[in-house]
């Protein structure tokens, strides 16, 4: 089970963009890395097609996950996950034992 998954509030905990918090966009599992609205804005330039103009733009790159943790809804800081397994059913846990999700877990 994905500790950070789409959709999920985190911080910045280390690197240029520290203490910058944001909405997880897009995880990418198999290189263990994801992308986060706000942060690690990078500028690609871009030739001009039929569809779009060219130009520069500024864009979201990749972050390590190791570099991000989880906000806790109840506190509001950042926060480790643990799991918790009760049968066939998954949670993911803040610290403070606030829940959440909590997945089925498949076969």
């Amino acid at each position: 089970m994905n500790r950070i998954r789409t959709g999920d509030e985190v911080v910045v905990i280390r690197g240029e963009d520290k203490g910058k918090r944001g909405k997880v966009s897009r995880v990418l599992k198999d290189r263990g890395l994801a992308v986060v609205e706000g942060v690690r804005r990078v500028k690609r330039h871009v030739k001009p097609t039929q569809q779009r103009p060219g130009g520069i733009l500024e864009v979201e790159a990749p972050i390590a996950l190791s570099k991000l943790m989880l906000i806790d809804p109840q506190s509001n800081k950042p926060t480790r996950v643990k799991v918790k397994i009760e049968g066939e059913k998954k949670s993911r846990l803040a610290k403070s034992g606030a829940v959440l999700s909590a997945v089925a877990e498949k076969g």
